[in-house]
């Protein structure tokens, strides 16, 4: 299948967060989540989820002079993979945050040890898993900090170093689904500094990659700051009469239209799928009472309106 094909098929994805990536013991229990069972994988399934986004951390688990992955890594997340496989899922495997090696050195000073292990990695990743099926897609990094257009050269040459890599490991590798990342997977960047996509060997089998916080104040901003306060209800019609000083500003429904609209006009519309590889909203357990009511609901609105105006510009979202 193509990959535009392949987007029509997933609809809503569920990331597994915060399990396989987590850094710094070695184990995918680290951050206080339970190890991914198979169980979990089938109730993702029977929840309506079509996909799942696993976040993957390798760097911890590799010789740091060789490159070398740990052979019972590369088997659990296999085991974790066909989980997914064996629910009907598609699976989205990637490089995440993994320490900071790709995301906080997309810079030309760090640009031929960086290339060299992204090489090194996925020769391991995608050997590891290239007699999967299409269901089985990869993604290059997770949240590549770009601020520049020199910054940008420089990712684009570590996603070219991805596809190359994956592609010369043959097999359905040689014709797989592959993912790239915007610029900070943000849309505005995306939009302003993202000229091109890398090239493949392929027609149609690259998908764009951003994800979607928007407004912070609201999803993910924990306290209030001198420069502005956090958002507790979200929507035009979920704004609180009492607590006035946590009503949006900014950054509401005409926000998302205007910002998905960007990305259908400069990927979907060219043929180019793009997922929203993540999306959430922090649940505000400091609320208490209609207060909390009205933030539950509002949560709510905002899931629903991100989910249906990703799907209706032809975005594929995947929630956190």
């Amino acid at each position: 299948s193509t990959a535009q094909q392949i987007a029509g098929k997933i609809g809503l994805g569920f990331n597994i967060g915060n399990t396989l990536e987590a850094v710094g013991g070695k184990t995918e229990t680290f951050w206080g989540n339970p190890k991914i069972t198979r169980e979990f994988v089938a109730f993702v399934k029977q929840a309506g989820f079509t996909a799942v986004r696993l976040p993957v951390s390798w760097d911890q688990y590799a010789n740091q002079t060789t490159a070398e992955i740990d052979a019972a890594w590369l088997s659990r997340v296999k085991e974790v993979v066909q989980y997914c496989v064996d629910n009907n899922l598609y699976v989205v495997v990637n490089i995440h945050w993994d320490g900071g090696w790709l995301e906080t050195n997309v810079v030309p000073a760090k640009q031929v040890q960086t290339n060299a292990k992204q090489k090194a990695f996925w020769e391991q990743i995608a050997t590891q898993l290239r007699d999967f099926d299409e269901r089985v897609i990869f993604a290059s990094a997770n949240e590549p900090n770009v601020e520049t257009a020199e910054h940008m050269a420089v990712l684009q040459s570590y996603h070219q170093t991805f596809i190359d890599t994956v592609r010369a490991t043959g097999g359905k590798n040689a014709y797989r689904v592959l993912v790239v990342q915007g610029p900070s997977t943000d849309i505005e960047k995306t939009n302003k500094l993202w000229t091109q996509l890398p090239t493949d060997t392929l027609k149609d089998k690259l998908m764009a990659e951003i994800h979607f916080y928007t407004p912070w104040n609201f999803t993910g901003m924990m306290k209030d700051e001198t420069w502005g306060n956090q958002f507790f209800y979200w929507g035009k019609d979920f704004h609180s009469k009492t607590d006035t000083a946590h009503n949006p500003t900014w950054g509401e429904e005409a926000t998302v239209d205007q910002l998905f609209k960007l990305m259908k006009t400069q990927f979907v519309d060219k043929g180019v799928p793009v997922l929203v590889g993540e999306f959430g909203a922090s649940l505000r357990t400091n609320l208490t009472g209609d207060d909390l009511a009205l933030h539950l609901a509002s949560r709510a609105h905002y899931f629903n309106y991100v989910v249906k105006q990703s799907l209706a510009m032809g975005l594929t979202p995947f929630f956190w």
